[in-house]
């Protein structure tokens, strides 16, 4: 399969893939869910490198990995667990059978329990003990973070609850910002973390807690939990009424659908919540349903497959011409680099194509100003991922979200297009001759040639942002499957962990000489300091 495609790259590598692009192909190499365009015109796969493509899809059983994945199999094998974040979005509550059990039925008295809490807090029914609540802090770290974040972010047109602010980062210059600028006795926390003892969460928690208790005659009567840890939410004094758990078929990087996206629902409110849901559940639909060509999430994978294992690029852009989406490319390095960032197969061989590439990006035009210098003329190249919608939300501005739309669309061409020496001289012809004009007309070639997909859709609102970060999601799956790793475990995390438990009390003076050299004299130093 891989050899395949890689001869048939070697065989069409060299050729301008500009000149492929016309109606008729824009045609066949676009594809749409609902009134979401993916188009992938400005690549130079071609429809025999299509066709391999899909049959690389078919030959690893993607479609039969797909099926058990929405049924509940526990294609989690390193933890022996399901993977159903779908379930998550199930409106419809259709039966999910997991060791024998329908897992619904909690989901959706979980979403309904979420859904009465967060009323409450939105109408001033639970007041806290300062009057409505204004403000919302949810500590997290991780996928208990990006999600609710980069969402609350995205979704920004649509608040009209608590201001919601996040922390996440063990340096206390995160919370204490935060807190900075919240009263605490009109301020919700909401702690989120399965086991409870997440090291970094739970020392935020206690350092709000305390900032709480300064003002709050019971601090804990103003926290709310995600986890499933009932005595570690006990213990901390949070009542059980105020705890929403999940399964541990939610990997934390797919839970801003369940609890971990409470923050968001009291800044949008259920309606805005449950059509976020929908998007993402109707994509869910889409990608059971429809075939590889028209197959938005399978698309969108193979061509990062093309980009990445077969021709070599080890990154990829993500570009969201939508400042509200400016979190998206963060969320997806953790969504696609911890889940596809393995080296050994679900068999535990050494794979035998590259893992998953560096994702990275910033929203346009910013960029534009920044790293696009780079990946138009840079040594190296980009296959880069456009998002832009046709509508903004301040119709007042109409015409500046054109300019924007434009400046999207003229970027896509110019990395097809390029510029040549002909046309560079031509550029400058007035102002040089002789050699300085072949010198300065060198600065101003593009090589174009370079990739690019562009994601449109109509406006950013809650049904639309559901169903793009499900279409990440499933993408993440299928390359996955593709490359035969294991998407959903993150053995990669914990040795940081397991050392940083080691070198705290080497931080707080014990004894170093067990250490290399180079860490003990880095503690040295920082001791000598004022560590």
């Amino acid at each position: 399969m891989w050899t395949a495609l890689k001869s048939h790259y070697d065989s069409v590598k060299d050729r301008r893939f500009e000149t492929l692009v016309d109606s008729a192909r824009a045609a066949d190499f676009s594809a749409q869910a609902g009134d979401m365009r993916f188009d992938y015109a400005k690549t130079n796969i071609d429809t025999t490198g299509r066709a391999l493509l899909f049959d690389l899809l078919d030959n690893t059983g993607v479609a039969e990995k797909r099926d058990a994945m929405f049924a509940g199999a526990k294609i989690n094998e390193t933890e022996g667990r399901a993977v159903l974040h779908t379930a998550l979005r199930n409106l419809d509550g259709d039966p999910i059978i997991v060791d024998g059990t329908d897992v619904m039925p909690e989901v959706l008295d979980t979403l309904a329990r979420m859904e009465k809490f967060a009323e409450d807090v939105r109408t001033g029914a639970f007041q806290g003990q300062g009057g409505k609540i204004t403000d919302v802090v949810n500590i997290g770290i991780g996928g208990s973070d990006l999600g609710p974040a980069m969402g609350a972010l995205a979704l920004r047109p649509y608040h009209d609850g608590p201001r919601c602010h996040f922390v996440s980062n063990v340096d206390p210059a995160d919370i204490a910002d935060v807190l900075r600028a919240c009263d605490p006795t009109t301020t919700l926390v909401i702690v989120a973390s399965k086991t409870f003892t997440t090291i970094e969460t739970m020392t935020n928690a206690r350092t709000a807690k305390a900032w709480m208790g300064e003002k709050v005659t019971d601090p804990a009567a103003q926290f709310a939990a995600l986890s499933t840890s009932e005595q570690g939410t006990a213990d901390f004094g949070i009542d059980a009424s105020r705890v929403f758990g999940f399964e541990d078929w939610v990997g934390g990087r797919y839970s801003m659908w369940g609890p971990i996206g409470l923050s968001l629902m009291l800044a949008i409110g259920a309606d805005a919540f449950r059509a976020f849901l929908k998007g993402a559940q109707s994509m869910d639909l889409h990608f059971k349903s429809a075939p590889w060509h028209e197959n938005l999430p399978a698309l969108l994978a193979v061509v990062g497959i093309w980009h990445n294992q077969i021709c070599g690029h080890a990154t990829r852009a993500v570009l969201p011409y939508d400042n509200n989406l400016s979190r998206l490319p963060a969320y997806l390095q953790q969504l696609e680099m911890e889940s596809n960032g393995k080296g050994v197969s679900m068999d535990g061989e050494d794979l035998a194509v590259n893992s998953g590439p560096v994702v990275w990006g910033e929203p346009g035009t910013n960029g534009q100003h920044a790293f696009y210098q780079l990946i138009h003329q840079g040594t190296r190249v980009i296959p880069c991922e456009f998002l832009v919608a046709a509508r903004g939300h301040e119709d007042d501005l109409h015409h500046q979200h054109q300019l924007l739309v434009a400046n999207c669309l003229a970027q896509s061409e110019a990395l097809m297009k390029g510029r040549d020496l002909d046309e560079a001289r031509s550029k400058v012809a007035d102002k040089f001759d002789g050699d300085e004009l072949e010198r300065q007309a060198k600065h101003r070639v593009f090589p174009g040639n370079r990739p690019s997909t562009t994601l449109a859709y109509p406006q950013l609102d809650p049904f639309t942002f559901g169903q793009i970060i499900a279409l990440y999601e499933h993408r993440v799956f299928v390359e996955g499957v593709v490359l035969g790793i294991n998407s959903y475990d993150q053995w990669g995390v914990e040795l940081g962990k397991e050392l940083a438990t080691a070198l705290q009390p080497i931080v707080e003076g014990a004894d170093a000489s067990g250490k290399d050299g180079s860490t003990a004299g880095l503690v040295g130093f920082l001791q000598k300091n004022g560590l």
